[in-house]
């Protein structure tokens, strides 16, 4: 059974925003994950008003690349984007993986320049926010200020979970936090927590996890074995969240 990101939720069918152009701040799907809950109408009307929404990036396009200018952040519509940097050998190390709902781009504040490049996995359609614009508009709206530093709170804490996790022995316990850390980001856009479609590669799962694609196949393979997971191909099932929580050494 294929399970599609954009239209399968808990609570029935989801309309997916997807590539309509039509679509705003007001009546989009992630607005609730995207803006802080407290803005009223007007307020989202502004801020729609410096919202830029150009043409969708198609898979291995560039949203940006390390090093350009920074000039603004982005909300992902649809799609799912890597971020990654270049090391000294010109090989890529991925940092993380922004899916619909999530904001990326903040890297470039604090030099202006961005200290990742953002690569589309899929296609992959984006809301630009221009910099200058929002910090204007977050001076006259303490609750989108706010909102904004919790956003970046939030990149500052999976930074430091990406060192723990990475710090961990046991390719079992990486491989299961990042299906948790997954289901997890889809139960927050009311999309199945328990089934759903990979987007990366498991060359990319590799990378990012430290791990060999030998290795995290073995560890999906194993899963399977213990009834943890129904895998076929990129189409996942948790069939024992309890069980694959133990695998993350998270308990229950």
């Amino acid at each position: 059974m294929t399970i599609h990101l954009a239209d399968t939720g808990e609570n029935g069918p989801l309309k997916a925003c997807a590539h309509d152009f039509q679509v705003n701040c007001g009546n989009c799907r992630l607005n609730s994950i995207c803006l802080p809950l407290a803005l009223e109408s007007d307020d989202i009307q502004q801020l729609d008003e410096i919202i830029q929404r150009s043409k969708p990036l198609q898979k291995s396009q560039h949203l940006y690349r390390e090093g350009d200018d920074f000039q603004s952040v982005y909300a992902v519509r649809s799609g799912t984007l890597k971020a990654y940097k270049t090391t000294d050998d010109g090989r890529e190390q991925v940092t993380g993986f922004y899916f619909p709902g999530e904001i990326l781009g903040m890297d470039g504040i604090n030099n202006n320049s961005h200290a990742s490049s953002a690569k589309a996995l899929e296609t992959v359609a984006v809301c630009e926010i221009p910099f200058s614009s929002l910090e204007k508009l977050s001076s006259l709206m303490p609750n989108l200020q706010r909102h904004f530093f919790q956003l970046m709170s939030r990149e500052i804490t999976e930074d430091q979970q990406l060192i723990t996790l990475l710090s961990k022995n046991s390719a079992d316990e990486r491989v299961s936090a990042l299906l948790l850390s997954i289901s997890a980001r889809n139960a927050r856009r009311k999309l199945s927590s328990t089934q759903f479609r990979l987007p990366m590669s498991r060359v990319d799962i590799g990378n990012y996890l430290g791990l060999t694609v030998e290795t995290v196949s073995r560890v999906f393979s194993r899963m399977q074995k213990m009834d943890i997971l129904q895998v076929d191909n990129k189409e996942i099932e948790i069939l024992n969240t309890d069980g694959l929580k133990n695998m993350a050494n998270l308990g229950n």
